[in-house]
């Protein structure tokens, strides 16, 4: 080498960033993330602080009853202020015509040709038989459920 020669070195490139603290854009990823869980979280509270009302309302009215004619007449009362949610003019229907609306479209005749055809009457008996009342209670209790589950 000349002494006057310069001395030539390789580029030296600086380190790597970090990966903490984050860039400003992972923040906010993070923060919307965050508030996205809690609104899921918060609905999610929500419908099922609902449905537990609902259960509640139902099972109060047919237990304040005070025999089990009061009983069936306390599930239709239900069962018809619910299904006017679904249709205004549910609440009118009359005889078969307001089982076939309460079996649902496609279900299986459970009110038109099973338990559920002791709404027809039951309101109006002097005495409902203890096996059909009981049979009745879960089905109207499972449709009302279904009809205030519908949103307009």
């Amino acid at each position: 080498m000349s002494p006057g020669a310069l001395v030539l070195r390789d580029i030296h490139q600086p380190p790597a960033p970090g990966w903490w603290p984050p860039a400003p854009g992972w923040w906010l990823v993070a923060a919307l993330l965050l508030v996205a869980v809690g609104a899921i979280a918060w609905f999610a509270a929500r419908r099922k602080r609902r449905q537990r009302a609902i259960v509640a309302l139902f099972d109060a009215a047919v237990e304040q009853a005070q025999n089990s004619a009061a009983r069936v007449a306390a599930m239709s009362e239900l069962l018809r202020r619910a299904a006017r949610r679904r249709d205004p003019a549910a609440d009118r229907l009359q005889g078969d015509d307001w089982l076939r609306f309460l079996d649902g479209d496609g279900g299986s005749p459970e009110f038109s040709g099973g338990a559920g055809r002791l709404l027809l009457d039951g309101g109006y008996r002097r005495d409902v038989d203890a096996a059909q009342l009981a049979a009745l209670q879960p089905l109207a209790r499972r449709r009302y459920l279904q009809l205030m589950a519908v949103r307009r």
